[in-house]
C-alpha cells in the first residue's frame, strides 16, 4: 500500500455513511422525547418559559447585557418594526478581583453601574427626566410602566431556569469562582443593584444565547414564515426550537412559573452538544477516543466534539501527528531534494504545535479546504506559518488537503442530524402557512406594538438605523419555494459562516432522509442571524415585559 493510500485510509475512517445519518436521526428523535418527558436525560432539552417568536413588526426600545465571560456588554436596540433594528453598545472589562469577589454582591453592583453609565451615556434625556419626576411626583406613584426598560440578560454559565426571567446559578466557568453567588437567582442578584441605584430598568428575561438566535433570526427573516429552530455551529454547538406546550410532559403544572400558555408552544433549548454521550450511534475513530481521553470533561458533549470548531482543528492534529509516527508513511518526510516538487527536503521544527494538544486551531481546516491554489500554496504557507513545517511538497499539501476535508464533511452531516430531527418532529415540512406558522410565528398582539414612552423614543432619536445582519442562504436549487412551506431556520457560529461548503454539505445529508428527502431539503431556508445575545435578548426582553411587571418602584427621597 502506498503513502497516499494509507492516508487515504484514515480519512476514510471519517466517512458518515447515509445509514449512519438515519440512525443518528431517529436517536436524536428517542433523545428528544425523553428529554422532553423528565430531567436527568442526556438530551437535556430546557424549557425556556419563551413562548411565542417575533414576526418582524415588533417596535420599541430595549436593553440587553451580556455576561459571557471576562467582558461585560451593555447594548440598547431600537426595533423599527419593519424587520431592522438600530443597535449601541458599549463594553468593559470585568476586573479580575471581581471575578472571585468574596460576595455576589461586589459583581452584580459593578455591572449595574455599568448599566447606569450606559444610560446616562447614550439615553441622558430620558433617564434624566424619568430621575426629575420621581423627585417631584407624590409618594404613592412609582415608574410609569412605559418609563421602564426592560432588559434581557444573557448570561452564559450553568443555571436552573424557573421562569422567563428566574435562574439559579448550578456553578461558575470561565475563571468566575464566586461562591456566594451559587443557588442564587441571577436576575434577582442583578435587579437588586439595579434598584438600589434606581435605575428604571426591569430585567425581564434571562437569556441563553442559542434561543437568541432563533427570536433574531425570526424579527429579520423575509416573509410571514416564524422561525423553528436557532443554531450555533462555532466553537461550540447547539439549538433551541419550537416545541407544543403539550410534549413537554416534564413542565410541572403547578412550578409557579409565568408564563403565556395561550400559543400552545415554548421554545425549548436542547444543548444538543451532549447528543448520544452514550455513543450509540455517533462515530468514533482512536482519534476521537484519544480527544475526549485527555480533554477536560471525558465522557461529555459527545456530539460537540466531533462537530464544533473547538475540536476540529485537534481531530486533524492527532490526524496527522499519527501519519508523521507512522514509518511507513511519507508524510512531511523527503529522502533527499529530488522526492519533493519543490527541490528541497520537508522539516518539521521541534517546538511544531503539531507536537501540542490544542496545537491547531480549526481555522486551518477553513483556509485548507478554501485553497484552490496552483500547487496548494496556501496549504504550504500555512503549514509553515502556523505548524512549522517548511519546504512541504505538493503531495503533502494534497495529503493535508484530504485529511482536512474528511473531517470537515463529517462535522457538516452530523449536523444535519438534529435538523432533521427537529425539523421532522415540528411537522411542518408541507403544512399550509396557517398551521405551519401558528402561534409561535407571531408574538401575540398584546405585545407586538409595545413600545417605551415619548421620553425612550426621543432618546433613541439619533442612534443610526442599521439593517438587520442577515444573510439568506438559499435552498438547493432555491426558487420557486412556495413561501407558506418554507421552514425557517436561523444559525450563527464561525464553522457554517465560513468553512467552504459546510451549508453543501449538510443539505446533502438532509437530502439522504427519508422523512426530509430532496423535496422537503428545498423547503429548508437557512439563514445567518448575528448577535443572539444582543438583538436576541432584545426580542426575549419584549415578549417577557407584559408577564414581569412588577409593582411600581418606590420614589426618590431627597437625602437630608
Amino acid at each position: 500500500m502506498s503513502w497516499k493510500e494509507e492516508v487515504q485510509k484514515v480519512a476514510d475512517e471519517f466517512i458518515y455513511t447515509n445509514e449512519d445519518v438515519n440512525k443518528g436521526v431517529k436517536e436524536f428523535l428517542r433523545e428528544m422525547d425523553e428529554g422532553l418527558s423528565h430531567s436527568g436525560s442526556t438530551l437535556s432539552q430546557i424549557p425556556t418559559y419563551v413562548t411565542s417568536v417575533p414576526n418582524g413588526t415588533e417596535k420599541g426600545l430595549y436593553l440587553a447585557v451580556d455576561l459571557g465571560g471576562t467582558n461585560f456588554r451593555v447594548c440598547s436596540i431600537q426595533l423599527r418594526g419593519n424587520t431592522t433594528f438600530s443597535l449601541t453598545q458599549s463594553k468593559v472589562a470585568i476586573p479580575r478581583e471581581l471575578m472571585v469577589a468574596k460576595t455576589s454582591k461586589e459583581l452584580f453592583s459593578f455591572l449595574a453601574k455599568q448599566i447606569e453609565v450606559f444610560l446616562k451615556t447614550h439615553h441622558n434625556d430620558h433617564f434624566q427626566a424619568v430621575v426629575r419626576r420621581r423627585r417631584t411626583m407624590s409618594i404613592s406613584e412609582g415608574f410609569r410602566e412605559e418609563e421602564i426598560f426592560q432588559l434581557g440578560f444573557t448570561f452564559s454559565f450553568p443555571v436552573q431556569q424557573h421562569g422567563i426571567n428566574r435562574g439559579t446559578l448550578i456553578r461558575w466557568t470561565k475563571g468566575f469562582d464566586i461562591a456566594d453567588a451559587v443557588g442564587k437567582d441571577v436576575c434577582v442578584l442583578l435587579q437588586d443593584e439595579i434598584d438600589e441605584l434606581h435605575l428604571p430598568v426591569r430585567v425581564a428575561a434571562l437569556v441563553n444565547d442559542t434561543v437568541g438566535t432563533l427570536m433574531a433570526r425570526s424579527y429579520t427573516s423575509p416573509g410571514k414564515t416564524g422561525t423553528l429552530l436557532g443554531a450555533i455551529f462555532g466553537t461550540g454547538t447547539n439549538g433551541a426550537y419550537v416545541e407544543k406546550l403539550k410534549n413537554i410532559t416534564k413542565l410541572p403544572a403547578a412550578s409557579g412559573a409565568n408564563y403565556d400558555d395561550s400559543t400552545g408552544e415554548m421554545i425549548v433549548n436542547t444543548e444538543w452538544g451532549s447528543f448520544d454521550n452514550g455513543l450509540r450511534v455517533l462515530p468514533n475513530t482512536s482519534y476521537d477516543e484519544a480527544l475526549d481521553k485527555e480533554s477536560v470533561n471525558p465522557g461529555i458533549q459527545m456530539f460537540e466534539k466531533r462537530v464544533s470548531g473547538m475540536f476540529l482543528g485537534e481531530i486533524l492534529r492527532r490526524a496527522m501527528l499519527a501519519l508523521v509516527k507512522d514509518p511507513k508513511v511519507m508524510l512531511f518526510k523527503d529522502e533527499d531534494s529530488s522526492s519533493n516538487d519543490i527541490h528541497s527536503t520537508t522539516n518539521i521544527a521541534p517546538d511544531s504545535p503539531l507536537f501540542t494538544q490544542w496545537g491547531l486551531d480549526t481555522s486551518f481546516l477553513s483556509i485548507v479546504a478554501g485553497d484552490t491554489s496552483y500547487g496548494l500554496k496556501v496549504i504550504k504557507q500555512t503549514l509553515d506559518k502556523e505548524l512549522g513545517i517548511s519546504a512541504a511538497s505538493t503531495e503533502d499539501a494534497e495529503a493535508v488537503k484530504v485529511l482536512a476535508a474528511a473531517i470537515g464533511k463529517r462535522a457538516a452531516r452530523l449536523s444535519a442530524v438534529p435538523i432533521a430531527g427537529i425539523v421532522h418532529k415540528s411537522g411542518r415540512l408541507g403544512k399550509t402557512s396557517a398551521s405551519a406558522s401558528h402561534a409561535a410565528s407571531k408574538v401575540k398582539e398584546h405585545v407586538q406594538n409595545l413600545e417605551v414612552g415619548e421620553a425612550a423614543k426621543t432618546a433613541a432619536e439619533g442612534v443610526q438605523a442599521s439593517a438587520a445582519p442577515v444573510v439568506d442562504l438559499p435552498p438547493t436549487g432555491g426558487v420557486g419555494n412556495d413561501e407558506d412551506d418554507v421552514v425557517d431556520i436561523g444559525v450563527d457560529g464561525s464553522l457554517v459562516e465560513y468553512y467552504p461548503g459546510f451549508e453543501d454539505y449538510l443539505r446533502e445529508a438532509l437530502r439522504e432522509i427519508p422523512e426530509i428527502g430532496a423535496k422537503g431539503e428545498k423547503k429548508i431556508r437557512i439563514g445567518i442571524a448575528k448577535d443572539g445575545s444582543g438583538v436576541g435578548a432584545a426580542l426575549i426582553a419584549l415578549v417577557a415585559g407584559p408577564l414581569t411587571a412588577s409593582p411600581p418602584v418606590s420614589p426618590i427621597r431627597e437625602k437630608k
